[in-house]
């Protein structure tokens, strides 16, 4: 695999993994709703301790036989929440309010637990064999999972390479109308499997702005000189009650068909900002503006798109976004170049890039 992602150490460790994700019918679902109701409580039970600063340790050994084997996942969902509301400002009195929304449980992975400790998959011909560990009864409940037929030679070396010590995979569990399963999948074995080759380019650079109505494009040359500009529209998906699930694959349909316009030009790297920089989320005084800040999964669309371009034969650089926004630059390339605010945010995304490849030769 010659694609490369190029970005800060938190973004590389988001990009470990892929999530893939099948239908499973277990022989005994209510054992296996049983551990979800609890892994769910202690989540809810340890946010507000883990908030006033509680140790990981103490809340272990307090919740250790309510949640046997299932515990370390659960309180770093815990922690993971209360990251998340951190990040908004308005959200800190509320942190004892926190509600678990989703209905599920998990299990990292491990590779010295042949891949997991508490969930393990068999490849079949035509589905994949499932345990999942009682942590009460200390026995297996088996299910059977259906993943699309294309993941199963991926799995089957996964299942290969975790009886021999040599990778890990992280496994959830889910419930809405069926039981899923959602397995994390080494990102180097996913494109192994998936991705494709791209014909070499001319070492253009393309920059991304991402927002909640629009896809913002900039191509710029090795010299920073400007080729081309796009903006892809989805602005239906920002109005009150628009399906979420609609708006979703509006956004990833703009991106598959930007990603795929590169290709033709000619693009080799194709650069985002850098999200997981970020810490916490900007609000403004417009009621609609924040809205669509609250509704819009930026983070969600990134790894979309880092994953979709990686897969297409891309190389990936993620920036630091200070200053892409507002700045004398960004003033600078408005006033100059008469590019509006989201297409001069794209450039110096794109020139951002070009400065870290600049620097890495």
């Amino acid at each position: 695999m010659t694609n490369k992602l190029i970005g800060s150490k938190e973004a590389l460790e988001h990009f470990q993994f892929v999530t893939i994700n099948g239908k499973v019918n277990f022989e005994d679902k209510e054992r296996v709703v049983r551990i979800a109701k609890a892994y769910s409580q202690v989540v809810k039970s340890t946010i507000r301790p883990l908030f006033d600063g509680k140790s990981i340790d103490e809340l272990t050994k307090e919740f250790y036989n309510l949640l046997p084997n299932y515990l370390e996942t659960a309180l770093k969902q815990a922690k993971t929440i209360i990251d998340g509301l951190l990040e908004r400002e308005e959200n800190r009195g509320e942190m004892i309010h926190a509600r678990i929304r989703k209905f599920w449980f998990g299990s990292r992975g491990n590779k010295a637990d042949k891949g997991n400790r508490n969930v393990k998959f068999h490849v079949l011909e035509d589905h994949v064999l499932i345990k999942v560990r009682d942590p009460w009864n200390k026995e297996w409940i088996f299910g059977k999972a259906y993943f699309g037929k294309e993941y199963l030679p991926l799995l089957k070396e996964l299942e290969d390479l975790s009886q021999r010590k040599e990778e890990g995979y992280g496994a959830v569990i889910s419930f809405k109308e069926k039981p899923m399963i959602h397995l994390q999948v080494p990102v180097w074995l996913y494109l192994k499997h998936f991705s494709s080759l791209k014909p070499a380019g001319y070492g253009l650079i393309a920059g991304f702005d991402l927002n909640s109505d629009r896809l913002n494009v900039v191509v710029i040359n090795k010299d920073g000189k400007v080729i081309t500009t796009r903006t892809f529209w989805y602005s239906d998906v920002t109005r009150p009650g628009f399906p979420k699930v609609k708006a979703r694959a509006l956004r990833l349909n703009a991106l598959s068909n930007a990603l795929e316009f590169l290709s033709r030009i000619g693009v080799d790297y194709v650069v985002f900002e850098d999200l997981f920089l970020v810490k916490k989320r900007k609000f403004t005084r417009s009621k609609s503006g924040n809205r669509k800040i609250t509704r819009f999964a930026k983070k969600q669309l990134l790894t979309h798109g880092v994953i979709k371009s990686l897969r297409l034969g891309f190389n990936v650089v993620l920036v630091n976004p200070k200053g892409t926004t507002n700045s004398e630059e960004h003033d600078r390339a408005m006033r100059e170049k008469g590019f509006d605010r989201h297409i001069a945010s794209a450039y110096l995304i794109a020139l951002k890039g070009l400065g870290m490849l600049n620097d890495i030769k």
